[in-house]
Formats: C-alpha cells, sequence, structure tokens
C-alpha cells in the first residue's frame, strides 16, 4: 500500500441516526437489507448533515459476527424516528483510504491491516474493557448514495490509537 493511497487524520466526532443490526456471518444478506432499507428511510431524516453519504459502523462484539448501525450523520435538532437509534462518534484519528469499484473489499482491509501491523505508531482503537473479534474491531464505511450495492465504492475509516513510547 502507497503512502499515497491512505492518510491518517483526526477527524471531530458527530451525532448519526439510523438502524441497528447485529447477527452472524452468515446472516449478512438480512444486513444488505437493513442497509437498503436505511438509504429509503433517510427523507425520515429532516436535519440529515449529508444525506447523500450513507454510514457503516461495524463492531466486531461477537465470535460468530458482528454489530452494524447503518446511520447518517444528523445535527442535534433532530429527534430520533420511530425503529431507529442514536449513536455518538468520539473525535478520534482514523487511517481513510478508498475502496474503488472494480476492486476486492478482502484485499483492501487485508492491505490495511497489514499497515496497521507494520506501523510503530498506531494500533486499532479499542474500548477499554470491552472484548473484540476481528484484527480491526471497529471499520467505519462511508458510502456515496449512487454506489452499486453489488460492487460498490466506499471510503474505509479505522479508527486509531497513538501506541505509547
Amino acid at each position: 500500500m502507497e503512502k499515497s493511497d491512505y492518510k491518517v487524520t483526526d477527524l471531530p466526532g458527530y451525532r448519526a441516526i439510523g438502524l441497528k443490526w447485529e447477527g452472524g456471518y452468515s446472516e449478512v444478506a438480512a444486513l444488505k437489507e437493513m442497509i437498503k432499507m436505511m438509504s429509503t428511510r433517510v427523507t425520515e431524516l429532516e436535519y440529515a448533515v449529508d444525506p447523500q453519504q450513507q454510514l457503516g459502523l461495524s463492531f466486531h462484539l461477537r465470535p460468530d459476527g458482528f454489530v452494524h448501525y447503518s446511520v447518517y450523520e444528523v445535527s442535534h435538532e433532530q429527534e430520533v424516528p420511530e425503529g431507529m437509534v442514536e449513536i455518538k462518534v468520539s473525535p478520534m484519528t482514523y487511517f481513510c483510504i478508498h475502496h474503488p469499484k472494480g476492486e476486492d473489499i478482502g484485499h483492501t482491509y487485508s492491505g490495511i491491516y497489514q499497515w496497521v501491523k507494520e506501523n510503530g505508531d498506531y494500533s486499532p482503537w479499542v474500548e477499554a474493557g470491552t472484548k473484540y473479534y476481528d484484527d480491526l474491531p471497529i471499520k467505519h464505511e462511508r458510502y456515496p448514495h449512487d454506489r452499486d450495492l453489488n460492487d460498490p465504492h466506499f471510503d474505509i475509516l479505522i479508527p486509531l490509537a497513538k501506541k505509547r513510547a
């Protein structure tokens, strides 16, 4: 992975609202349907900051799967619509890379993991006292509204923690 392919940057925290899914890897088809449903329910979010950018926040809290939030960033005025949940994301440092259309997503994530493993300054950020089940325990993705669901292009952001000297 070339340095020009990625960046490490600090991003502000934000508030997001959307749908929550928790399941095993064998149930990912249901997750895809939920993501598609959330893309249509964005119209219920009057105070969406950018209704053209859907966010996927994955937390690998289960040995057989993960918890996923399909959300949109919203301003503080937004109330939580029926059936949706709110999540607050703290300001963090992220490893950021664009996954292009036509490329293997697994390959992109393997490259990210390799970078994290070889980098001496950062490790994946984890919440103290929480057990995770993946080498990249938290994954944030930003999807443009016009993506092809079968061959998507999107941005990947991995929360990082600075290693102590």
